[in-house]
């Protein structure tokens, strides 16, 4: 798996926008969002589809989210918006 190109950015350019509408979330890179100034969310790219590392609520660690479809990417707006408090 590696790291979202940006043709897979531009695909998720609609839930890119909705995150950088999130409340204590900062993007570092296009795609590449902190918290704090700590890593809190990413995305990834293979064979497979899309997908987004999201941290974990207790903070130590990332936990991956399909968001090739549109019902993957509301579930990981929710996630995150719940994540943040």
């Amino acid at each position: 798996m590696r790291h979202a190109r940006p043709a897979d950015f531009d695909q998720l350019e609609p839930l890119l926008a909705r995150l950088r509408g999130m409340a204590g979330l900062s993007e570092r890179s296009r795609g590449v969002f902190c918290r704090r100034g700590r890593a809190f969310l990413h995305f990834h790219e293979d064979r497979e589809g899309l997908f987004a590392d999201l941290r974990t609520p207790d903070g130590l660690d990332f936990d991956r989210h399909d968001v090739t479809e549109p019902k993957g990417r509301d579930t990981l707006i929710a996630l995150a918006a719940k994540r943040l408090g």
